[in-house]
């Protein structure tokens, strides 16, 4: 299956055809009940000057990012930006990780992402409208319990269906994906809307998240899929 930003063997495809019946589980989409989530694009990853784990392929995803924004706005959803923050009590809260880094990358990650350093903003190119919502997370998944608000806050707004984007694919975009699966959120990873430090990674991420946690497609499928939502809505 050829996607806009990925490929994913039909191997797989048929798998999942057989246990699912179509090759998009979540085609149909209720424009008013979908959100946006956009992981992690900050300068910490996209910024060589201030960033600690930069992933450059971040930077090119952002005009897709943005479109789906505008398009998830339009059609009623909403669109939530999620950064990575390191606060003091992430020391103790989650030390086994900060424990098996060296002493030169921890410090560089706690200088990149402590909150309200250069590294911790969002992306300036991101287009960040006044009526959305800004998360802070503590953990790689925004959907960890107890380390993010972000499924309490979706909840409150009624989204049932999420679109995850960011990076990076194989660590805090698939780590998102999955758990919002696992907390009943419809669960779509868009192809060419999240970026991993090489394709390889990038493919096997997203192919492992389709084949068993929900779906993968890219931003023009969402954005014709979100259409056909508010027409029928309309109908």
């Amino acid at each position: 299956m050829k996607l806009n930003g990925a490929t994913i063997a039909e191997d797989i495809v048929q798998r999942v055809v057989e246990r699912r019946g179509s090759e998009h589980c979540f085609a149909a989409l209720d424009p008013a009940k979908t959100a946006l989530v956009v992981i992690d694009l900050q300068h910490a990853f996209m910024n060589e000057a201030v960033g600690h784990a930069v992933c450059p392929a971040a930077r090119d995803i952002v005009p897709a990012v943005n479109r789906l924004a505008a398009a998830v706005r339009g059609a009623r959803g909403g669109v939530f930006w999620v950064r990575m923050t390191h606060e003091d009590h992430c020391l103790d809260d989650w030390s086994v990780a900060f424990a098996i880094a060296t002493p030169a990358a921890r410090q560089k990650r706690i200088a990149a992402l402590t909150k309200g350093s250069l590294g911790w903003q969002l992306w300036p190119e991101l287009d960040v409208k006044p009526e959305d919502e800004v998360v802070d997370k503590y953990r790689y998944s925004g959907f960890l319990p107890g380390t993010s608000e972000l499924a309490d806050r979706l909840r409150a707004r009624g989204f049932d269906t999420v679109l995850i984007t960011g990076t990076v694919t194989n660590v805090c975009c698939e780590s998102s994906a999955r758990d919002a699966a696992m907390l009943n959120f419809r669960t779509v990873m868009v192809s060419d809307g999240n970026a991993a430090s090489t394709q390889a990674e990038h493919e096997a991420s997203l192919t492992a998240f389709y084949n068993i946690f929900g779906d993968v497609m890219d931003t023009d499928m969402l954005l014709a899929a979100l259409d056909r939502g508010a027409a029928a809505k309309a109908a």
